[in-house]
């Protein structure tokens, strides 16, 4: 199984999964332990209108860990067989770590609307 992270520079996870600088893309044993991890570069265009669903569902990705990722995200993520948790915080790693411990559950709460203007800024709504 692998697990992906929307990740910026600094290791963190980013908060709007469209936007994100790279993904770190965690494989992860039978013994729910991380054996490997890569990055790969994020395609152009808005994450839900790019390719990522397919690229991740043509790798393994069987998990993503997501910041802030709107409904149409989710939706396109699932049929590809990518389950999406939702609200996640911090350091990517030690992010998939506490995910294969148990300790990271979907927080629910997708990006309720998306402004793409010219700042292609996300407007979030999280309950």
């Amino acid at each position: 199984m692998k697990i992906a992270v929307p990740t910026k520079a600094d290791n963190q996870i980013d908060a709007h999964f469209g936007h994100c600088e790279f993904y770190m893309i965690y494989t992860i044993s039978e013994q729910n332990q991380i054996i490997s991890e890569e990055r790969m570069e994020s395609p152009q265009g808005c994450g839900c209108k790019s390719n990522i669903a397919g690229v991740f569902e043509s790798v393994g990705v069987k998990i993503m860990l997501a910041g802030g990722i709107g409904d149409g995200a989710v939706n396109i993520l699932n049929a590809h067989g990518v389950k999406v948790i939702r609200n996640c915080e911090g350091d990517v790693r030690v992010l998939a770590k506490k995910y294969l411990a148990g300790e990271v559950k979907d927080k629910g709460g997708n990006c309720a609307a998306h402004a793409h203007g010219s700042s292609e800024e996300h407007v979030c709504s999280h309950n």
